[in-house]
């Protein structure tokens, strides 16, 4: 696994060993940061369930001001960092070790993050706890601009999304996996 582009470019990342983390491959990262290129520069990025902190690490190399990495295993957050240190990277990186709703409540009181991109263990409906939990409590740091990006396997049900209160703008689907795209809703002011 490397970094793809920007100031980091061509960089290898540490992974930790084993399956506990799967690494978005090269060419998905790729196809991603394509759809994201205009979107980068200059924007807050919050990469949840961040294994390695590739994504997070991709998005500070084409030039996002900072990101924040959650991560609740330890061995995969000592790993983000020495990434973040390995690429140059580290003062413009926060590392949260914690569970993502742990992090969440610590992440209250920011400012919004443009881009929000999770990539949960698969098959543990991981995404719809984190996605109920930014519906419901509209925390500081996600707002109507803020894109949260999913990536999840095929199949994954996402039908649920705009009864919580999200908008679906896109699917990018590859061969085993996809890529949802949402925006909340503005609440409607009674």
């Amino acid at each position: 696994m490397r970094v793809i582009a920007g100031k980091a470019r061509r960089l290898p990342l540490k992974t930790i060993p084993g399956t506990e983390t799967r690494p978005t491959t090269d060419r998905i990262k790729e196809t991603l940061f394509n759809i994201l290129q205009n979107d980068i520069l200059g924007i807050r990025f919050l990469d949840v369930f961040a294994g390695s902190g590739g994504i997070g690490i991709e998005a500070l190399s084409r030039g996002a001001m900072e990101a924040y990495f959650i991560e609740n295993n330890r061995a995969a957050a000592s790993c983000i960092r020495d990434n973040l240190v390995f690429t140059r990277l580290v003062q413009q990186g926060t590392v949260i070790t914690a569970d993502v709703l742990a992090a969440f409540a610590k992440l209250e009181g920011q400012s919004p993050f443009q881009i929000i991109f999770m990539d949960p263990p698969y098959g543990r409906d991981l995404e719809r706890t984190a996605l109920t939990y930014l519906a419901a409590r509209r925390p500081s740091f996600v707002d109507e601009e803020t894109q949260i990006i999913v990536e999840a396997s095929l199949g994954t049900d996402f039908s649920y999304v705009e009864e919580l209160g999200f908008q679906l703008s896109r699917v990018k689907e590859y061969k085993t996996n996809m890529h949802v795209f949402l925006k909340l809703q503005e609440q409607e002011h009674i």
